[in-house]
């Protein structure tokens, strides 16, 4: 039953991702053509709820999708099973979700 509940999980955050990587891209495209520094980037991002509030879901759902998707492999690879793989899946999606938080934070707090 948990497997089931994993892979609803991972297909669930697969759809987040979807816009919010297609959102992020044209984001990207647009301040490299128009020719911005990261001072006048910063400047947009910093203070901006909405920005914490996009990246901060981004990196959510991030974390979860990449630590279920790492679950699978380890457990096919090493055959880690019970309490280590779970303690594992949870370990990667924690350290994923610290970095990616301060990284969020890092950009748009002033």
């Amino acid at each position: 039953m948990l497997d089931i509940r994993l892979y609803m999980l991972q297909r669930i955050t697969a759809l987040i991702m979807a816009p919010l990587t297609l959102g992020h891209i044209a984001v990207m495209i647009y301040a490299v053509q128009g020719g911005l520094t990261t001072a006048e980037i910063l400047s947009r991002t910093q203070g901006s709820v909405v920005w914490l509030v996009y990246y901060g879901t981004f990196v959510a759902a991030v974390s979860i999708h990449a630590a279920i998707g790492l679950r699978v492999i380890i457990a096919e690879t090493f055959k880690l099973r019970g309490m280590a793989l779970s303690g594992f899946t949870w370990g990667v999606c924690g350290l994923f979700l610290y970095m990616g938080a301060r990284a969020v934070m890092a950009v748009t707090m002033p």
